[in-house]
């Protein structure tokens, strides 16, 4: 895993890519900037591993934390739920989430759930 704690800092890899299921994921850190990239179906199988990864990166001193939905091509309301409790997180500490837009279908679930609104989207 990426450690970039400042107590335990150590070269950051370039990149760190982890295929859970129909989810792949990466994560990356870039000066001060953290995007953690998701693709395939985030669904009550996957969410876990990527709050997890989400908390972790939390815990750094990034100043920014970019969550790119672009390559999802699914999402249940268990990743609704987790977009919603990380921007909930990041609001009561340094408001540092951003969200790059999802394809059609996933921008349908969270406009159908009427979160999309809530959720704090770069453009």
């Amino acid at each position: 895993m990426i450690n970039d704690a400042p107590e335990q800092r150590e070269p950051l890899r370039a990149a760190q890519l982890i295929k859970l299921g129909e989810l792949s994921m990466s994560s990356e850190r870039k000066d001060d900037v953290h995007t953690v990239c998701l693709s395939g179906e985030l669904d009550l199988a996957t969410v876990e591993a990527v709050e997890l990864e989400l908390k972790r990166v939390e815990a750094t001193n990034a100043a920014a934390i970019v969550v790119d939905l672009s390559e999802l091509e699914f999402m249940d309301l268990s990743g609704t739920r987790l977009m919603l409790t990380a921007n909930a997180r990041s609001r009561a500490d340094s408001n540092r989430l951003r969200l790059l837009r999802g394809q059609a279908a996933v921008q349908r679930v969270l406009a159908m759930s009427g979160v999309e609104r809530l959720l704090p989207f770069a453009d």
